[in-house]
């Protein structure tokens, strides 16, 4: 099955763009579609900073304040393939603008909101509008840059993805330290009014006429599977693996996945998003690989913020500052990984940048300490930046060129459910296995613990810290032993996200994108999928 498209096709396509754009309007465009990124990259995780001050705010429990965290990162998972398939079809342009907007007015309503409940409903249409905006913003690279440059500009665009969530943290935490938690909500604001006005000013219109109606039936049951799958991994280590909600949600995301497959199959070349098209070796590498390295992205935060924070007795902000290496790191190489993947080709590229990444979480569960602190860790961040800058910009060139110029709006939020699974899937398995290994080491390490002191000690690190202020003469001792414990729990996930790593590098080497001719091939529309299968 041949996804190759004219030459003109980009041109054809432009609506009013009528000739291929400069250098300069070039790099007006990825700025402009990078700041809109960034804006929703810095919404998944801003509000992290501020649940304390939700809480009381609103009155709410932490349930009710994981939700209006959670349910943003739910409505944009669950609507990136169909409204990114929507974009393809009505033109990237207006539905860019149409989701900038959106998402301004949401964002704005959320920092305004006097109650819980409106906070919830302005976060659930900050979702729909950051799903109108994530795939477009790919999809206008990859159909407006030429071959020579398009990997270069997706390399920006991944090192954007993959550390503006840290930056949005940081900038997060300062705003609420120097002034109040709705404060949060002027930075997304500020960078939509900025990306607004580039893109009606520099963005190009670009759209698809396909033969075939939408398909409608599969968009509602991929909308299903996301929400119920997501659903399952933000909410198991929360309610219980085996609470009838988990089951029920778990349920409903495998069957609805299992008729998406099937459904899509029926379809065929009409289908959303062709199954058939992951037998190629770039499509499932490039997915494989941005699952896993989100995967333990996320996960490496849910144990590096503790370590800080209860660990260290850093800041909210000062903690969110230490991460900043690895981002940094992340964006630079990033940028610089379609150079090397010229060079030595994208399947070699993403395999170094595995096996880096891999060496950073062995380098961290071997020398991690109490004792040693920021320093002990700092070498293992800055080797994963490293490794998943490169791996990530060649894993999603691989993923947005095996799908024909006409999907790249589906082809760009396919790309971006992988990475929204994997970062759930990340936090809630290397969160799990951090809080067995937390309980496992701390058992033998309460003997003469008063029995409610040590019941609490054993819920988390930050809880034992907090129960040493009451526990008289034992506080050093339990604060000591919580600490002990915790990185005893780190090197345990540690670990598992090397084993993980590995299990990733054999499959990448054996079967990841060929590293044939890598300066001129993987381009969409120039792209074969057959040449890609075994």
């Amino acid at each position: 099955m041949s996804t190759n498209q004219p030459p003109q096709a980009a041109t054809a396509a432009g609506g009013d763009a009528g000739t291929a754009p400069d250098a300069r309007q070039l790099r007006t465009i990825l700025i402009s579609v990078s700041i809109a990124l960034m804006a929703v990259i810095a919404s998944v995780s801003g509000l992290n900073v501020a649940q304390t001050h939700l809480a009381v705010e609103f009155g709410a429990t932490q349930n009710t304040v994981l939700w209006i965290i959670n349910i943003y990162t739910l409505a944009l998972a669950a609507l990136l393939l169909p409204l990114g398939a929507v974009g393809d079809r009505l033109g990237r342009k207006p539905m860019l603008i149409a989701g900038l907007a959106v998402f301004g007015v949401a964002s704005v309503a959320a920092g305004l909101a006097p109650t819980a409940g409106v906070m919830l409903a302005a976060r659930v249409a900050c979702g729909i509008g950051a799903a109108m905006i994530m795939p477009i913003t790919l999809a206008v690279i990859t159909s407006t840059f030429p071959e020579e440059q398009r990997g270069r500009a997706i390399g920006v665009w991944t090192g954007v993805a993959g550390g503006g969530g840290i930056i949005g943290m940081f900038l997060s935490a300062l705003l609420v330290d120097v002034a109040d938690w709705r404060w949060l909500f002027v930075l997304p604001v500020v960078l939509v009014i900025v990306a607004l006005a580039m893109t009606l000013k520099s963005v190009p219109n670009s759209r698809e006429r396909p033969s075939h109606a939408f398909d409608t039936l599969g968009a509602l049951l991929s909308t299903v599977a996301v929400i119920g799958l997501i659903f399952v991994l933000q909410e198991g280590p929360e309610r219980g693996w085996t609470a009838p909600a988990t089951l029920i949600g778990l349920a409903a995301g495998v069957t609805a996945a299992i008729a998406f497959v099937a459904w899509e199959l029926h379809r065929g070349d009409a289908s959303l998003l062709d199954v058939r098209l992951f037998r190629g070796r770039g499509l499932a590498g490039g997915s494989i690989t941005l699952l896993v390295v989100f995967g333990v992205q996320a996960g490496i935060a849910v144990v590096l913020f503790p370590f800080f924070q209860a660990v260290l007795g850093w800041s909210g902000l000062l903690s969110t500052l230490a991460l900043m290496p690895m981002a940094v790191m992340m964006m630079t190489t990033s940028g610089l990984a379609p150079k090397t993947a010229a060079r030595i080709g994208a399947r070699s590229t993403m395999a170094v940048g595995i096996a880096t990444a891999g060496i950073g979480l062995a380098l961290m569960a071997l020398f991690v300490s109490v004792d040693g602190g920021y320093l002990s860790v700092l070498p293992g961040m800055l080797a994963m930046g490293l490794g998943m800058g490169l791996s990530m910009t060649p894993s999603t060139e691989a993923v947005t060129s095996s799908l024909p110029r006409e999907k790249q709006g589906v082809a760009s939020a396919l790309n971006d459910v992988t990475r929204e699974f994997g970062t759930a899937l990340g936090v809630a398995l290397l969160g799990a296995l951090l809080s067995a290994g937390y309980r496992n080491a701390i058992d033998n390490r309460l003997h003469g613990i008063p029995q409610g002191t040590a019941d609490t000690a054993r819920e988390g690190v930050a809880n034992a810290v907090e129960a040493a202020d009451s526990a008289g003469s034992h506080a050093p001792d339990l604060v000591h032993a919580a600490q002990q414990s915790f990185v005893d729990g780190w090197r345990q996930a540690m670990w598992a996200g090397v084993a993980v790593m590995g299990v990733l590098f054999a499959h990448i080497a054996l079967r990841g994108p060929k590293n044939t001719a890598p300066a001129g091939r993987g381009a969409v529309g120039e792209y074969e999928v057959g040449a890609e299968l075994p």
